[in-house]
């Protein structure tokens, strides 16, 4: 007779971490927060009456975000 294979088990659960501390976080929570600000300005406000750059070609890449997002441009 042959024999079967063994029941395959379940790994046991993983033991959670150490918690991470806020000052370890706080930097990179800053640079995204900023960042997201950032896309923000420029698929809601730029080539409005805030206007940075001259011309269409910020309003042109962005206007399907800015659409997508509600804010109206036309």
């Amino acid at each position: 007779m042959a024999q079967s294979a063994p029941a395959p088990t379940l790994a046991p659960a993983a033991e959670p971490g150490a918690p991470i501390p806020v000052r370890a976080v706080l930097p990179w929570a800053v640079f995204v927060g900023t960042l997201m600000l950032i896309a923000l300005y420029f698929v809601g406000a730029e080539q409005g009456a805030t206007a940075v750059f001259s011309g269409e070609a910020v309003h042109e890449w962005v206007h399907d975000g800015r659409h997508l997002l509600g804010f109206p441009c036309h």
